[in-house]
């Protein structure tokens, strides 16, 4: 099989488009595999958002227009993403659960659709925090967002190891970026080569090749009164990079570890079958980019967690700078729109949602990495 299967031309992939809320054409959601001429795009955006009950309601998703509004916004910035990261989650009539044993007095039941750009297959996560976050949730209690902002992921230049602590990753993009809420937790070389590289008769820790981006997000008006607060957290299993400062471009490839030798110590269970091969006597790994490599970031999950509003008489729809802040009535220059019901909706403990996308995966006919 061919390593690379990207078949479909820019004029087929430019059909995938859709108008912001600016008049700009945006690129959207569209399958692996393009079903009018058979090509394939070689990566994906996760699920098909038409079978989303939300779908009528919040039409296709325009990827990248947080971005542009930042640009627009004039704060000194820009963070504009590459296409791949885009990722589409939802799922309709879920359970909302309430904590600090309120037992099932009050059953809350919701249709989330949710996009975060989340490439996991370049050094950018390593220092930039700023990422795109479409957030949909309507729920039978009102509880109603449709939000859309740059999510600023705990703090630029850094991330948290799989393996527990900080890395200084470098220098922070933009370099007057945010910080935020949350983490993101990404593998790094002394987490990965310690579990992955095993004695005979060990198997590999693959668990640890996972990468948690926990977000913790708010909408706030001009004074700086919390309208709105969602925290959910997106998880990728098996990603195309890790971060290993001993190479260049500090990208590590999982995929090269299955051909990675240290005296007896080697990376060992199914995930590296079929992946390496012996070249004049030296191991090698398939690239990072072969189709046939399972470390393409292709099987996710996300965790919806808390909602609350706070908003009672309060205008459905705010203007907010790209970050969620400085809300107001009226449109501004490089303000997006933000709907939130007007309720507060804080029953006095916490409500969690359930884990959605996770008996799911989209390595889809010819996906590879990078996606």
């Amino acid at each position: 099989m061919p390593s690379k299967t990207d078949t479909c031309s820019p004029d087929v992939h430019n059909r995938y488009a859709t108008l912001g809320p600016d008049g700009k054409k945006y690129p959207t959601w569209h399958p692996p595999v393009d079903p009018t001429s058979g090509c394939s795009f070689g990566h994906e955006h996760g699920r098909d958002p038409h079978g989303s009950a939300l779908y009528d309601r919040v039409g296709d998703l325009p990827f990248g227009y947080a971005n542009e509004q930042l640009d627009a916004a004039n704060l000194g910035m820009q963070r504009h993403e590459d296409h791949v990261g885009h990722k589409i989650e939802w799922e309709n009539g879920v359970r909302i659960r309430l904590g600090g044993g309120a037992g099932t007095a009050i059953e809350v039941t919701c249709d989330v659709l949710v996009k975060l750009h989340q490439g996991t297959h370049s050094r950018d996560a390593f220092t930039n925090n700023l990422h795109e976050l479409n957030y949909h949730i309507r729920c039978n209690d009102r509880t109603e967002m449709h939000v859309t902002l740059l999510s600023a992921i705990g703090r630029p230049g850094e991330f948290q190891s799989s393996c527990g602590g900080t890395v200084q990753a470098g220098v922070a993009t933009p370099s007057n970026a945010p910080s935020g809420g949350g983490h993101r937790r990404i593998p790094d070389a002394n987490c990965l080569l310690s579990r992955l590289l095993v004695a005979p008769g060990r198997e590999s820790d693959f668990g640890h090749l996972h990468e948690s981006w926990e977000t913790s997000n708010e909408i706030k008006s001009a004074d700086g009164k919390r309208l709105a607060a969602f925290n959910p957290y997106f998880q990728v299993f098996r990603p195309s990079r890790y971060f290993d400062p001993a190479v260049p471009g500090v990208v590590g490839r999982p995929v090269s570890l299955c051909a990675t030798t240290i005296g007896d110590l080697r990376a060992r269970g199914r995930e590296c079958d079929g992946l390496t091969s012996t070249v004049n006597g030296t191991l090698m790994s398939v690239d990072f980019d072969n189709v046939r490599s399972g470390f393409n970031g292709a099987r996710r999950q996300v965790d919806i967690n808390d909602n609350q509003i706070s908003n009672a008489g309060g205008p459905a729809v705010w203007y907010t700078d790209p970050f969620g802040r400085n809300g107001r009535p009226t449109p501004f220059a490089g303000s997006i729109r933000q709907e939130i019901a007007s309720i507060n909706n804080d029953y006095g403990v916490g409500i969690n949602g359930p884990v959605i996308g996770g008996d799911r995966t989209y390595a889809g006919v010819g996906t590879r990495a990078p996606n």
